[in-house]
Order: structure tokens, then C-alpha cells, then sequence
């Protein structure tokens, strides 16, 4: 059972979405389009808070007492996100996850334990819009008032590069990332010449943090050391979470002691898959960029089948490029035992960034009414009747219509 999420009278979101009962299915991967505007991310925050909950609960980080408190859903947690402002007094939000069901109105949520016998660890990442801060500015952490899961980004992308120890190739135009830790300096590497992160364009500045944190996540799952996991009970193992969380806010112990401390409670939360929730992957980027950065994302997504890939767009191209990478995967299931093809076709799109229709969920995001649809398909493949494509398609009747003109001139 996949988890889900409906949503009415929150932010720009009123009826929610039209059909399925009002749920949001959040599958292998999910993409939101739309108008600015229309709650996309305002979703994604959603899922993303919710997700991070059930994880609390699941380590006996939190209790459900602790989550329950009037007001402290909305003025703690959606507060980290900055969506605590967009709930009103008819808002309602139902989340259902693996472990626990989450139930917000009336200004109270309220939280039932599922019977579920089984809940795999979930490595959640936010990759907010506003990435290019860590790229752009020299001490994006000396900053205030950023958006918190900047912060929190940033803390991922900066572990990430201390933990390169090579280059490491670029899917876009044939350049490497190094860092150098001495100099603390993030650097590109093209054939002839190097440039430092914060000098280089736009567009590199926001693919190369969401490019290495990405990486680093996806190859880190089940790489822990974890010699507790069949030796402990899950009481056993949050008492002594709970112990090992007393020594780190222990401001009289030492640094060693610390260290092991952290070493030890990394073991007791390893993660089974990693969750990739990314606000626009395509900003400020060439439309042959945006394809290189969408397939490399659904490669890493494919690195584990419980990983998750949630994205947040206003680009059509995204869409385009995810029809390829399903019909890909259903030539590669006619092909897979002729070796001659197979080559072919990982030339055209490497394989390992195909998808199964069945896998994605697309859902429009409309400002005006405040709804939200599910993406028709045809035999797997997304439908070209969206509001992108249609935005994209005015410009050829505007441009129809100026000829017009110029033909009664």
C-alpha cells in the first residue's frame, strides 16, 4: 500500500483534488505541475512533514503525544516549511502513511497506529527552490532568514562534498566536480580550464547541489554500519537512542566521546530507501540540460525500488522526458534477451533511467479553482492534453493570430 495525502482549504488548495476520493496517491514517482501559485509545493512540504513524522515516531524520537499538542503541527512543523500561515479554519488534511495516519481539522490533529507489520526507514530530502544560495554565496550558513530546509540542504551538500575524494562527471556539458577540502573550494573542471562554483552560471549553480546531494544519498542507502539491527528490539533500541541523545546534549563530555555516540546512533537509523522531493530541477536550464538532470535523477531513483522521487515543475519538457523514459522501458521489456538493441537503445536513453508506467503519477495543480486532476495517459504514456504543453502550444496560435494581421496589412 502506497502512501497518500488529500487536502482541502489549505493555502490555494479548495477542493482538492476531483476524483479518487479526493487522494493523492504518492507512488515511485510522483510529479506536480502547474501555474505558480497553484500549491504545488505547498504539497510537497506536506508530504515531506509528514513523512519526517512518521519517521520520529517509528525511532521513538517523538510520541504521539508530543505531535498531538494544540497548534504545534501548524506553528512548529509546517512552520519549518513556512506553510503555517496557509491553513484556515475549514482546513483538512488526511495523511496515510506505513505506521501511522495523520488527521488535521478544527485546528487539532489527531494520529491512529496502523496495523502494518512492516516500516522500511525512509532518507528524506527537501530540495527547495532556492538552491542557488549554497551555490552563489561563499557562507550561505552565515545568512538569517533563509527558508529552514535551505539550511538543511545546505548541511547535505556541504557532507556530501567533504565526502568526495575523486572528480566526478557531470552529466552535462562534459564537465567534472571537484573539492578541494584544504581550500574548502567547489570547483568545475572543464577540458582546459576550472572555475570556481560561485563564478560559474546560473543553471550550474542549481543542478550541481541537487546533482551531488542526490548522488551521495541514493549510493549511501544500506551502506551503514548497522551491527545493532538484529540484536535489538525496537524498545531496546529507543532506550538507547534515548541515552545516546542524552550524551550528545551533554555539554560536560568530551568530543571522543561524542563522536562514538554518533556512530552508534547512525547504526540504530539506517535508512532502507532515500526520498527525493525536489522543487524544480529544471531551473535555468537548457531543455538538452533538463533531460540530461531528469534522467539522471530517475537513475538514482532506480538504485533501490523503494526509493521516491517527488518533483515539483512548470517546465513541459519534464513531462516529454518522462514519456520517453516509460516507453524506453517498455521497448527494453521486448528487447532485453537481444543485446544488440539493448546497446542501441542505452545510446538513445541509458537504461538504467527507464520507468514503468505504473510507477508514475502525475497530478495538475490548477490556481483558479483551487483543484487538482490526475494526468490522463495513453497505454502508459502521459497525456500531451496538460497545462504545459498547452501553454506551450499559445504560443503557436498567438503567433497565428499576428499573421493574420499582417495578411489584411
Amino acid at each position: 500500500m502506497m502512501s497518500k495525502i488529500r487536502i482541502k482549504n489549505f493555502g490555494p488548495i479548495k477542493m482538492g483534488l476531483i476524483e479518487n476520493n479526493g487522494w493523492i496517491n504518492i507512488s515511485k514517482i510522483t510529479i506536480f505541475i502547474g501555474n505558480q501559485g497553484s500549491g504545488k509545493s505547498a504539497v510537497a512540504k506536506l508530504i515531506s512533514t509528514f513523512t519526517w513524522m512518521e519517521k520520529a515516531l517509528s525511532r521513538g524520537d517523538m510520541k504521539i503525544s508530543d505531535f498531538e499538542r494544540y497548534n504545534r503541527f501548524r506553528k512548529k512543523h509546517c512552520a519549518y516549511q513556512n506553510i503555517h500561515n496557509y491553513f484556515k479554519d475549514n482546513t483538512y488534511i488526511e495523511y496515510v502513511g506505513k505506521l501511522y495516519s495523520f488527521t488535521y481539522r478544527s485546528g487539532n490533529l489527531k494520529i491512529k497506529t496502523l496495523n502494518n507489520p512492516k516500516y522500511y526507514m525512509p532518507k528524506v530530502m527537501y530540495v527547495p527552490a532556492e538552491r542557488n544560495f549554497v551555490s552563489a554565496v561563499s557562507q550561505p550558513d552565515k545568512l538569517k532568514y533563509l527558508p529552514q530546509p535551505l539550511y538543511t540542504f545546505l548541511d547535505e551538500f556541504e557532507r556530501s562534498k567533504f565526502e568526495i575524494s575523486e572528480p566526478i562527471e557531470l552529466p552535462i556539458n562534459n564537465l567534472s566536480f571537484k573539492f578541494e577540502k584544504k581550500k574548502k573550494e567547489a570547483k568545475l573542471v572543464g577540458g582546459d580550464y576550472e572555475v570556481i562554483l560561485s563564478e560559474a552560471s546560473s543553471g550550474l549553480q542549481s543542478f550541481i547541489p541537487l546533482f551531488i546531494v542526490t548522488k551521495n544519498l541514493a549510493e549511501g542507502i544500506g551502506k551503514e554500519f548497522d551491527f545493532t539491527k538484529n540484536k535489538l528490539s525496537l524498545n531496546e533500541k529507543q532506550k538507547l537512542r534515548k541515552q545516546l541523545l542524552e550524551i550528545l546534549l551533554d555539554k560536560n563530555l568530551n568530543e571522543d566521546l561524542k563522536k562514538s555516540a554518533i556512530d552508534l546512533l547512525s547504526s540504530l537509523t539506517k535508512n532502507d530507501y532515500f526520498f527525493n522531493i525536489v522543487e524544480e530541477p529544471e531551473q535555468n536550464l537548457f531543455p538538452a540540460s533538463q533531460r540530461k538532470i531528469i534522467f539522471s535523477l530517475l537513475k538514482y531513483n532506480n538504485l533501490n525500488k523503494r526509493n521516491k522521487l517527488l518533483m515539483t515543475t512548470h517546465s513541459p519538457y519534464i513531462i516529454n522526458y518522462l514519456s520517453i523514459a516509460i516507453e524506453a522501458n517498455f521497448i527494453k521489456s521486448k528487447i532485453k534477451n537481444n543485446p544488440n538493441l539493448l546497446q542501441k537503445l542505452d545510446k538513445i536513453i541509458t537504461i538504467d533511467s527507464t520507468i514503468n508506467a505504473e510507477d508514475v503519477s502525475i497530478y495538475e495543480f490548477d490556481e483558479i479553482e483551487g483543484s487538482v486532476k490526475k494526468l490522463k495517459s495513453y497505454e502508459g504514456i502521459p497525456s500531451d492534453r496538460n497545462l504545459l504543453n498547452e501553454s506551450l502550444s499559445m504560443s503557436n496560435e498567438i503567433f497565428s493570430q499576428l499573421l493574420e494581421i499582417d495578411q489584411e496589412i
